[in-house]
C-alpha cells in the first residue's frame, strides 16, 4: 500500500506571537523574525522531494508558504480549512487580557472544553477539529504515494497531533509549538504515525511558542 508523507509547518513568527496577542483568524503579517524563518524553513525543505504546496489562505501563513513556493518551485494552494480556529472575542486580546476581562469564558477555554465556542463568532474545538481533520484525510486521499507540505497555525496543529496521537481533545498539551517548526506525518491506509514533531534544527534559534 502506498503512503504518504505531510509536512506540516507553523508559520514564522508575528509581532503578535511575541506579545502573546491571539490572533485567530485576524490577518497579521509575518514580522522580521518571522520572515527569517519562514526562508530557513523553504531552504531545509527543498532538499526534499515534495510534489504539492498548500498553505492557511491566512496572511502568516501565506507569507511562510511564498518563502518554501519559492524553494521547491510550486505553486501553493491557499485552503481556507486549514486556518486558525476562530476565537471569537478573544482575538486582538493577549491570553492575561482575555482571562482577566472574560474570566469564565477563558475557565471553558483553558480548561479545553471541547464543545464550548467562544461568543462572537468563536469556534468549539470540536467544530474547529472536525473542519481542519476533515480536510486533512483528504489531502492524504489526494496524494497517496507523495510528499506534501502544509503551513498552518500553532491551533492547528494542536489538533493534528492529538489525532495523530489518538489523544482526546481535552488531554492537556505535552508538546511544543514553535513558530517555523517542521513535522512529518507518514499516512498508510488508515494508520497515521507522527515521525517527527516540530523540528526546529534549521532554526539559528528556536521558533516561539506562545501558546497556553
Amino acid at each position: 500500500m502506498e503512503s504518504t508523507r505531510i509536512c506540516l509547518v507553523r508559520h514564522g513568527e508575528t509581532d503578535w506571537n511575541a506579545e502573546k496577542r491571539i490572533q485567530g483568524q485576524i490577518d497579521i503579517a509575518l514580522n522580521s523574525v518571522g520572515q527569517r524563518q519562514a526562508a530557513a524553513a523553504a531552504r531545509c525543505l527543498s532538499r526534499q522531494p515534495v510534489t504539492a504546496l498548500y498553505s492557511s489562505d491566512l496572511l502568516r501563513a501565506r507569507q511562510t508558504a511564498e518563502r518554501i513556493a519559492a524553494a521547491l518551485d510550486l505553486s501553493p494552494t491557499f485552503v481556507p480549512e486549514f486556518r486558525e480556529r476562530a476565537y471569537g472575542l478573544f482575538e486582538g486580546l493577549t491570553y492575561d487580557e482575555a482571562r482577566l476581562r472574560h474570566p469564565a469564558d477563558y475557565r471553558a477555554f483553558a480548561t479545553r472544553d471541547p464543545d464550548y465556542a467562544l461568543p462572537a463568532g468563536g469556534e468549539s474545538l470540536r467544530q474547529c477539529h472536525q473542519r481542519v481533520i476533515g480536510r486533512l484525510r483528504r489531502l492524504a486521499a489526494e496524494h497517496r504515494g507523495q510528499s506534501v507540505v502544509l503551513v498552518t497555525h500553532g491551533g492547528v496543529l494542536d489538533l493534528v497531533n492529538r489525532f495523530v496521537r489518538g489523544h482526546p481533545l481535552e488531554l492537556p498539551r505535552d508538546f511544543l509549538i514553535p513558530n517555523a517548526g517542521i513535522t512529518w506525518v507518514l499516512v498508510k491506509g488508515d494508520q497515521w504515525v507522527l515521525e517527527v514533531w516540530g523540528d526546529t534544527a534549521h532554526l539559528s534559534v528556536g521558533g516561539l511558542d506562545e501558546l497556553p
